[in-house]
């Protein structure tokens, strides 16, 4: 088979040293017997599983509720970026520029080490780094241009790329392996239904469709396994990030179950998180917690993988809202939640994941830690009141635009959180481990804004 071997000279602006990147089928060739897979193509056969089911005895009761839900590239612009050598903390957080001459967002994500974060407009992608903050590298396309799905591979120079928006790039069914290196597409998936969401590990790529969920092998795409879903429209789905542990956690064939993939120990496992449908979850770098929550977005529990074991249970609020993104810390001491109510919360774990030292997550019974704050006054009388009463609230908030799209993640920097959201604004915050309360603002950036006003 026909590869193509990524170059070792003239990186990218934005290119980093990281090893062990795959080869790629090269979409060019004439040869018929090279052509790359199709989801359709033969399965192997799955792996010997061990199935079993958890159940949510003991869970707060959540109301139920119904069923809703290239051949020839086009020419490309490269624009060079600087950096801006000015914070300029914004004191109103809701205080958003004039979206003149400013390019539609269509998706926003972190990298597996959140140190930066790719933009897919309706007119191409852009790559950010976090800290310091910067944009590093933008591709413009002249024609369409639409991106709906950009994921980068760590800070190296491969992404996969979806096309989206009224004129898209690429086919809405298509996974296309950018190489701007090369700036040119070096590999594509294609499917019969439109991709909902990809993830990215340096062996692994993984689809999401509306249904379905396809694993291919990075180095030559080859199809290795292929997951039924109930219906994922947002495309929900995991993937553990440390080499040699591969775990995958997408959404189960029901309401409120979550499926996990051991890869390693060819085991399944099944948990029941919730009575309601899966609105969001996250998955620690190893792949040994998962916090998930529903579409009821009151509570957001925290799951061992290995046996499914309920370990937490917190609370965002008492109201409905609709979770948008999940964050553990490095160290899983932390849980960063964002929500459509307009408040980023971050929550103190209390689970022990084997961690040595320094970094290892306190326990309630740490007087230095703020945990104090997230139990309810009231809970001398748990058991008697609802479980609301005694529930563990979070430690530290930042308030930002109701009904504005944000994700969040934890930074490099001790006790920080930054904030992405889909109005263009990046955040950074520090929140008080010891006193918790209201986060504080330390960086504020409209990053889309055009080139001359950075």
């Amino acid at each position: 088979m026909s590869t193509l071997s990524l170059p070792s000279s003239s990186p990218p602006p934005w290119s980093f040293s990281d090893s062990d990147f795959p080869t790629f089928p090269n979409p060019d060739s004439d040869s018929d017997s090279d052509s790359l897979p199709l989801p359709h193509s033969q399965i192997p056969q799955q792996p010997d599983q061990d199935i079993t089911n958890e159940n949510n005895n003991g869970f707060e009761e959540e109301e139920e509720e119904e069923a809703e839900e290239t051949s020839h590239l086009p020419p490309i612009r490269t624009t060079p970026t600087t950096q801006n050598p000015n914070p300029n903390p914004n004191p109103n957080p809701n205080e958003i520029p004039s979206s003149s001459s400013i390019p539609c967002l269509l998706h926003l994500s972190f990298n597996q080490d959140h140190g930066c974060f790719a933009a897919g407009t309706d007119h191409g992608f852009r790559i950010y780094n976090c800290d310091p903050f910067r944009e590093i590298f933008r591709r413009d396309f002249d024609r369409g241009g639409g991106i709906g799905v950009v994921e980068m591979l760590f800070r190296c120079n491969i992404l996969a790329l979806v096309g989206g928006g009224p004129d898209p790039q690429y086919p809405l069914n298509k996974v296309m392996i950018w190489d701007d290196h090369q700036s040119r597409c070096i590999g594509e998936l294609s499917f019969r239904s439109e991709v909902r969401g990809v993830q990215l590990r340096r062996d692994r790529i993984i689809v999401i469709l509306e249904q379905k969920i396809f694993v291919y092998n990075f180095a030559d795409l080859k199809l290795l396994h292929q997951i039924e879903t109930i219906a994922n429209p947002k495309g929900l789905c995991g993937v553990s990030q440390v080499s040699g542990s591969l775990v995958l956690v997408c959404p189960g064939l029901q309401k409120g179950q979550v499926r996990v993939e051991h890869y390693g120990s060819k085991r399944t496992k099944f948990i029941m998180a919730h009575d309601s449908r899966i609105a969001c979850f996250a998955l620690t770098q190893d792949g040994r917690l998962l916090a998930t929550a529903s579409t009821k977005g009151t509570l957001v529990r925290i799951f061992n993988t290995v046996d499914g074991v309920l370990l937490q249970e917190v609370r965002r609020g008492a109201d409905r809202a609709e979770i948008y993104s999940l964050a553990f810390s490095a160290t899983a001491q932390w849980l960063a939640v964002s929500s459509d109510k307009g408040t980023v919360h971050v929550f103190n774990l209390k689970v022990n994941t084997g961690l040595a030292g320094n970094d290892k997550p306190q326990t309630v019974s740490d007087p230095n830690l703020a945990t104090s704050s997230t139990s309810s006054s009231l809970s001398f009388i748990r058991g008697v009141l609802p479980k609301y009463f005694s529930s563990e609230w979070s430690v530290a908030q930042f308030r930002l635009h109701e009904g504005s799209q944000y994700v969040v993640a934890f930074g490099h920097q001790k006790n920080t959180v930054v904030i992405l959201g889909l109005d263009g604004s990046f955040y950074r915050c520090q929140f008080d481990p010891v006193t918790g309360g209201e986060m504080t603002q330390l960086e504020f950036y409209s990053f889309l804004k055009p080139e001359e006003t950075f």
